[in-house]
Formats: C-alpha cells, sequence, structure tokens
C-alpha cells in the first residue's frame, strides 16, 4: 500500500512541477485523467470489461517551422488486466494490474483542433491481484510467473473540445509477453492443452487540460449587408 500512497504524491508533486514549468517558451504543460477499458489476450475471455484509471502529468515540445509536430512524455497511473463474470462466483475472473507507466509520443496537429500521434510506452506493475480458485487452478498451469514490466505500442487521438480542453481515446498493445500459461480445456481443444503467451489490450478516453495552450483564434465576422440608419 505505501508504493500507491508514494505513487499518488509523486503525480501530485510532478503535476505542479509540470505546471510551474509550463510557463517556459514552448514547453506545455498537461494533465490527463480518464479510464481504461482492458483486457489480456491469451487468458480464454474475451471484451473489454475491466475498467481502470488512467490518471497523470504531461509534458510536450513542439517542434517544426509551424510548430505542427510535437514530442510528448507523460508519467501514468495506468490500471490495466481483465474481467469475466461467471454465472456463479467461483467461475467469475478478475485480474488486476497496477502500472507506473511512461509513454513518449510524437503526434502531428491539424489547424491546432486535432492532433494524431503514435509511440511506446514502459510501464513498471507495482501491484497485482488475481481471482484464484479451483475452477481456474484446473484451467491454467502457470509457466512463467507475471512480468513486472511491460512494454506497449500506443496511436493516440486527440480533439479539441473547447479552449484548454482536449479528448482523447488511445490503443495500447503490449509488444512482449507478460505471462505464459498451458491451458487445458477439453471444450475448446479437445485434442491437447495449448501455450499462450499473454497480452494487455487496452483503449483509453480521456480529457486533457493543457496549461498554457494558445486560444484558439477567433473567425472575423461577417460584415452585415444591412445598412443600418
Amino acid at each position: 500500500m505505501l508504493h500507491r500512497y508514494f505513487f499518488f504524491s509523486l503525480l501530485i508533486t510532478l503535476a505542479l512541477f509540470f505546471s510551474q514549468a509550463a510557463k517556459a517558451q514552448r514547453i506545455l504543460g498537461a494533465m490527463s485523467l480518464g479510464m481504461n477499458l482492458t483486457q489480456v489476450d491469451g487468458d480464454e475471455f474475451f471484451g473489454f470489461y475491466k475498467v481502470g484509471l488512467n490518471v497523470g502529468p504531461m509534458v510536450t515540445v513542439p517542434f517544426g517551422t509551424r510548430k505542427n509536430w510535437s514530442v510528448s512524455m507523460e508519467l501514468l497511473y495506468s490500471q490495466k488486466g481483465s474481467y469475466h463474470r461467471g454465472e456463479v462466483d467461483s467461475t467469475t475472473y478478475r485480474l488486476v494490474q497496477d502500472y507506473v507507466e511512461i509513454p513518449v509520443l510524437v503526434h502531428f496537429t491539424d489547424k491546432n483542433v486535432i492532433s494524431g500521434g503514435v509511440g511506446f510506452s514502459y510501464g513498471q506493475l507495482v501491484n497485482y491481484k488475481e481471482t484464484r480458485n479451483s475452477f481456474y487452478d484446473s484451467l491454467y498451469t502457470y509457466t512463467t510467473s507475471l512480468s513486472n514490466n511491460d512494454i506497449s505500442v500506443i496511436a493516440d487521438l486527440q480533439i479539441r473540445l473547447w479552449s484548454k480542453l482536449w479528448a482523447d481515446i488511445r490503443y495500447q498493445y503490449s509488444m512482449k509477453s507478460n505471462r505464459t500459461v498451458i491451458v487445458d480445456n477439453p471444450k475448446a481443444y479437445p485434442r491437447d492443452p495449448i501455450t499462450r503467451n499473454q497480452y494487455n489490450n487496452v483503449i483509453s478516453v480521456r480529457l486533457t487540460w493543457v496549461f498554457n495552450q494558445e486560444k484558439i483564434a477567433k473567425l472575423p465576422r461577417k460584415a452585415s449587408n444591412i445598412e443600418t440608419f
């Protein structure tokens, strides 16, 4: 539990730091808050039913002649995992994985209202909890323990909603297996058990507030054709 309090304290400290550092020219500071919809590919369950937090500060450095390009780095608290609701409690499965995550992305922004980005992320596992009962002990044989880190590829799309507020949808997928299991499920695999590698599969929906974002220039009003006397 101590690492959770430490991490939240670190997030608050960095958010304050970034908001002050963002006053510097060409550097943008931001804070994102949203949720992850996740599943684990390779656990025999399907659907983005596990919901978790995605929150943390970000710094962005624009570059290029028109400042359309930028590179960003974030520090996130990101919850991933898997959830399957069984017919009874003994067949309900839940895997909770809490990560400290550092995504780095390159973005292209068009007309200061829509931005697309791609990049990578490194995540350090700080906590996990998994439902273990006789049903799943008979289904799975764990050949490797859960990895302490997760390296992922990211695709990101942001749309400016109002002033300094952006809406963000992000897709993220593990580049390496987090764990290997042998699945013994006669209904699905009647011949022999199979070996499955497990990967985090994540859709994130977030809101991002950019502290020192320039306002969108207002379009000039059209001149009225009606003369006033």
